[in-house]
């Protein structure tokens, strides 16, 4: 419990001051245009690092900045000089979930959300502890300061493209040059074309309909169902129509991660090197 106090004690000391106004100015100077202003009342940078995040295709180095709200990562153009496909996740909406070691990615854990989850590795176990302890003692803050329960629906994080060669519904459909593969938006399970026909509007992910696999999509509309006869049963006289749903506030999309090539050497295997790629500001 004291050291929960001493990160709260550390955050209210750090709030307001000139340092941590010039770490956030860095902050926004790296992303420049192509981030959002981060410089808000009461907000403090905690920590930075560079963390392997597991995208669809492979590995990738990004960079992580820890304020006390929000979790920001982006991709690395120069270390330390230029970033861009700024992601800004609001850390009450954060689960974590620690993972075993698989051969080529170690000290993991998955950063669940409900727009987004995906997988992270440290450079070592001990800054993967470092990594979620901070984490967590912000998320606790946070929503004993809101009075909200921790989040409980999340997203699939996607299984990479390699994890598989063959579609994951039917598993009859080989994955070549010519059949591509698709990723179903609920499931993320790696499926083909004719196995993921179908979109469906899920508002918590994104305003537009997305691809779904065939058994995730009559799962859905058995849902849709089922909630639109129990919504009539409320209802006096009896609804004629299933109410609309409301956009949600945007796509936390990585198509970048997939179009752009970073500016990283392709030799650095960054969870094996007996380098901390994290520090933490006091």
């Amino acid at each position: 419990m004291e050291g929960s106090e001493s990160k709260l004690e550390m955050v209210d000391h750090l709030a307001n001051t000139e340092i941590n106004s010039q770490r956030i100015a860095a902050v926004e100077n790296c992303f420049g245009a192509s981030g959002q202003p981060l410089a808000v009342p009461g907000r403090v940078l905690l920590g930075e690092g560079i963390l392997t995040k597991e995208c669809r295709k492979k590995p990738k180095p990004r960079i992580f900045f820890l304020f006390n709200d929000i979790l920001i990562y982006g991709s690395i153009v120069i270390n330390k000089r230029k970033y861009n496909s700024q992601h800004i996740i609001p850390l009450e909406d954060v689960t974590l979930e620690t993972l075993p070691d698989t051969l080529q990615m170690k000290n993991r854990w998955m950063i669940k959300t409900s727009k987004k989850s995906f997988v992270v590795s440290a450079a070592s176990l001990t800054e993967r502890k470092e990594w979620i302890s901070h984490l967590e003692e912000c998320i606790r803050h946070l929503l004993t300061k809101t009075g909200r329960q921790p989040s409980t629906e999340h997203a699939a994080p996607w299984i990479p493209d390699k994890a598989t060669d063959i579609c994951m519904r039917c598993t009859q459909t080989k994955f070549s040059t010519l059949t591509r593969r698709h990723h179903c938006r609920k499931c993320g399970f790696v499926v083909c074309a004719d196995c993921s026909r179908q979109r469906f509007l899920m508002p918590r992910l994104s305003p537009k309909p997305l691809r779904v696999c065939n058994l995730c999509y009559r799962q859905l509309l058995a849902e849709k169902k089922k909630e639109a006869e129990a919504d009539c049963r409320q209802r006096e006289p009896i609804c004629s129509a299933i109410p609309g749903y409301e956009p949600s506030s945007g796509d936390d999309s990585d198509k970048s991660d997939d179009d752009k090539a970073d500016q990283w050497p392709a030799d650095t295997e960054f969870y094996t090197s007996e380098v901390s790629w994290s520090s933490f500001h006091s």
